[in-house]
């Protein structure tokens, strides 16, 4: 099957794809971890097995089934064979607290768990539910061993083939947020999805290197294409900047998908220049905020093209940053994909005009269906112009250039409003990293007697020595009057998710519980005032 013939087709099921390659491709290597390879033809086989496996425990067409495990071949096979068995895919964060694991699986309402070892140590202790079948991918005690579960060599499980709208995958939000929600993407959103990646350069001889988990959207865009495509998949277990360096020379990589974190600790390799990148096509990104200067020396010093990618994993609409043919734009997400619609909206619901700063809302063929089981929260993300069409809130603020690039502010949760006026934490974080002695910053709001909020800055020093009362004091200076800030800690790290977002709500949580004291009337947030510290 011709990639093109994919991009053309409104609509493939995965399965289909995956078995045409397998029979062309035979004895390719599709997929490989540390440890381990499988080969096109026995990844058909397997994908047979754990279908008919699965079949064999009753589930039924569009049945989530969850996977919690790290990056592995069997992790791949779980998630892929769920899908030749009609089932959804339901990847839960493997990461998160035990309790939280457990909180995801019940809304799942999967009745059988594919695990790994770790994953089953952390659930050692707690209530697991009896219904619910554990199987061990790496045939730990964790479960019933993959290998004696999977149905025999040669099984041949009922083809049930998905219409477009079916659900493909339920991914869990990284709960940045609250509690995690469970985002349903159809066959369809996925298919388009797929069709959008394979104009990035995939083929046969494409090596992408997944190294954040396979529960999160963020590897799935890479994932997905370039299986689509009968490339090569090298997922990495646990990401190391070295190690993926390594692997990228060793493997001849072609494509990644890496968070801006990653890409620091990347480009921060001692000999990062000694290593051989030159089998770089493309390198994408997503997740967070994405430095301009990071982007600035990614451009410089690694081979192949940077694509910076803007949009949720509900779906909504996305952006596109082709930084190697927009230098000058950086600071920028991109331009709306096409076929994508962006609008800036007020608080009221109102359009706003370009340049204004307002909520980001988006529609595109790639929106999900729901939050799995909670239609309420559904119709809290959705926002419906004059004509009745249906947009999802981003929960971004921003404003769009003269040119028609996408500018971000903000979360809407993250910004500050202090004395009436909002204040923006990317505007302070990205002054506060201009000095050479901060490595990374975030910056929140916390309680105020005088102003109601006030910024605090967390840092993490590139020079230990560096004071960090004289780095404020730099900050301030080049700030507005409105935008001071008032406190500065210092921690050895962020708090981040595991892909890498930083966890806002830890940070004021854990510094915000006293309200700062009230501060001089002369500090006041007014513009026309002589002085605002904010203190």
């Amino acid at each position: 099957m011709r990639i093109e013939e994919i991009i053309e087709s409104p609509f493939i099921p995965l399965s289909v794809i995956l078995r045409t390659h397998a029979a062309r491709r035979g004895d390719a290597i599709a997929m490989a971890d540390e440890t381990s390879w499988i080969s096109w033809g026995d990844l058909d086989r397997m994908l047979d097995r754990v279908a008919a496996a699965l079949q064999r425990e009753g589930v039924q067409a569009n049945e989530p089934i969850a996977i919690a495990a790290s990056n592995a071949v069997n992790t791949g096979l779980a998630f892929l064979g769920a899908l030749r068995a009609g089932a959804v895919a339901a990847p839960l964060t493997s990461t998160a607290a035990p309790a939280t694991v457990l909180a995801m699986l019940a809304d799942s309402t999967s009745r059988v768990l594919l695990l790994d070892k770790a994953m089953a140590d952390g659930l050692a202790g707690l209530p697991f539910p009896e219904h619910v079948k554990r199987v061990a991918l790496d045939d730990s005690d964790g479960g019933l061993p993959f290998s004696q579960w999977i149905a025999p060599e040669g099984a041949q499980p009922e083809e049930r083939l998905p219409r477009p709208e079916d659900p493909f995958n339920i991914i869990y939000s990284s709960g940045t947020t609250g509690s995690p929600k469970g985002i349903v993407q159809s066959h369809q959103m996925r298919h388009e999805y797929v069709r959008r990646g394979l104009g990035s350069g995939f083929d046969d001889n494409s090596a992408t290197i997944c190294s954040t988990p396979l529960y999160s959207n963020t590897t799935l865009v890479s994932f997905l294409p370039t299986l689509t495509a009968a490339g090569k998949v090298v997922l990495m277990k646990k990401f190391d900047a070295r190690g993926f360096l390594e692997l990228s020379q060793r493997e001849r990589v072609t494509h990644a998908m890496l968070v801006p974190v990653q890409y620091r600790r990347i480009m921060e390799v001692p000999d990062f220049d000694s290593f051989d990148l030159s089998s770089y096509r493309l390198k994408t990104c997503t997740s967070a905020p994405f430095p301009a200067w990071l982007k600035a020396d990614v451009l410089k010093r690694w081979p192949g093209g940077l694509v910076e990618g803007y949009g949720l994993t509900e779906g909504g609409a996305t952006t596109n940053l082709v930084a190697h043919e927009y230098p000058d734009k950086l600071h920028t997400v991109g331009r709306p994909s096409p076929g994508h619609v962006i609008k800036i909206i007020d608080e009221e619901g109102n359009e706003l005009p370009q340049g204004e700063v307002g909520e980001i809302v988006g529609r595109s063929p790639i929106m999900m269906n729901g939050y799995h089981g909670q239609p309420a929260k559904t119709r809290e993300m959705e926002w419906f112009d004059k004509d009745g069409n249906r947009y999802l809130r981003h929960g971004d603020v921003g404003k769009f250039d003269e040119d028609g690039f996408l500018i971000l502010m903000d979360r809407a949760k993250d910004m500050i409003i202090s004395g009436g006026f909002n204040i923006y934490p990317t505007d302070l974080e990205a002054e506060l990293t201009r000095q050479s002695a901060v490595k990374e910053a975030a910056v929140v709001g916390i309680p105020s007697d005088q102003w109601g909020e006030t910024p605090l800055a967390v840092i993490v020093l590139a020079d230990p020595s560096a004071d960090p009362e004289a780095i404020r004091a730099e900050a301030n200076r080049a700030l507005g009057k409105t935008q001071r800030i008032a406190r500065i800690e210092v921690v050895d790290e962020l708090p981040r998710n595991p892909i890498g977002k930083v966890l806002k709500r830890e940070l004021r949580d854990h510094f915000g519980g006293n309200p700062i004291a009230q501060a001089p009337v002369a500090d006041s947030p007014i513009p026309d005032s002589k002085e605002n510290t904010h203190a």
